[in-house]
């Protein structure tokens, strides 16, 4: 899951060597070096992780989780948003979104996931991680600081949220930020970028297979389709931008179709990443949680005013849609 993210050029070239030998002559060893490639996570610099926003006072949180450690913050008093974070992301990656959410009267707790940021390794080691360890940690989370009454994910993130969402979870309302959906994608890229062939795809998905279930039982977009028919879904805002090149906005398009009544927000130029600090995703998602308790919205309409004014002032750069459920 980190090819693009956890290697520079000349240890791509070594890998790829490695995975065209491994190919023709020992496939096994080839789907051993995928499987430390997949479920690696990459290396974020201090100056990636620097907050660059003002923060409110804020209260550490820290709870036991397998034989570590999770830890993170809560800020402000209130129904509680969850922000949460992707591969190889960190709690404050989402951090423009407190002052906001604080002063729209909720309280806002940010996390870092086993192996990610300042908490401890989970149950996969130090610098690996899954997707079942974003999901269970974000559920543990949940168990210890109360029930959620919105969620903020970003990419892998909102696939871990709604896996926690099939394991009976409850939300009032939901906010997916450029959602990663199929991981079959992602296999074809890393097939594509490392240059590996047939042999060694499918010894890695028998390994994958063996540990985790089948690859495609992941995808976002059939989980969904079986939660619809199980129960009532909660209000979900998907926002995405045309121009990520790590997870397709096709995907977030698809999601935004088999959710009932789903809203689609599209950006233009602001990529995968950038579009956790834009002033009008910000506001957009501020808004949307506030929809459902209008008393929160006493304390904060002056910062949502100011912050609409700054986003008129930058230009149109979100189409939104309503998906007929």
């Amino acid at each position: 899951m980190a090819a693009k993210k956890s290697t520079n050029g000349r240890t791509i070239d070594r890998r790829q060597q490695l995975f065209r030998l491994f190919e023709r002559v020992a496939p096994a060893a080839g789907a051993r070096l995928l499987d430390a490639i997949w479920f690696g996570l990459p290396p974020v610099s201090e100056k990636a992780k620097k907050v660059r926003v003002e923060l409110p006072e804020a209260v550490s949180i820290e709870l036991p989780f397998e034989n570590g450690k999770i830890r993170g913050s809560s800020w402000g008093e209130g129904p509680t948003v969850y922000l949460v974070h992707g591969w190889g992301g960190w709690g404050l990656q989402l951090a423009t979104f407190v002052p906001p959410l604080v002063d729209a009267g909720f309280r806002v707790i940010a996390f870092d996931a086993p192996s990610h940021g300042d908490s401890e390794p989970g149950r996969e080691g130090p610098k690996r991680s899954t997707l079942l360890e974003l999901r269970d940690a974000f559920q543990a989370v949940v168990a210890a600081y109360g029930p959620a009454y919105g969620v903020v994910a970003h990419s892998l993130g909102a696939a871990g949220v709604t896996m926690a969402l099939k394991d009976g979870v409850s939300v009032r309302r939901v906010v997916f930020i450029a959602t990663a959906t199929d991981f079959r994608d992602w296999l074809a890229q890393f097939e594509q970028h490392f240059g590996f062939g047939p042999r060694t795809r499918e010894r890695f998905l028998r390994r994958f297979t063996r540990k985790f279930g089948p690859l495609d039982g992941f995808a976002v977009v059939p989980m969904i389709d079986g939660l619809v028919e199980e129960r009532e879904l909660p209000p979900l805002l998907v926002i995405h931008d045309r121009s990520d090149r790590e997870t397709p906005a096709e995907g977030s398009m698809e999601v935004a179709k088999v959710w009932p009544d789903a809203q689609l927000l599209l950006t233009d130029g602001l990529g995968h990443n950038r579009v956790l600090r834009d002033s009008s995703v910000v506001e957009a998602t501020v808004t949307f949680l506030s929809a459902d308790d209008p008393a929160s919205l006493s304390t904060g309409d002056q910062a949502r005013q100011k912050s609409t004014e700054r986003a008129a002032a930058d230009g149109p750069r979100i189409v939104q849609e309503t998906m007929p459920g």
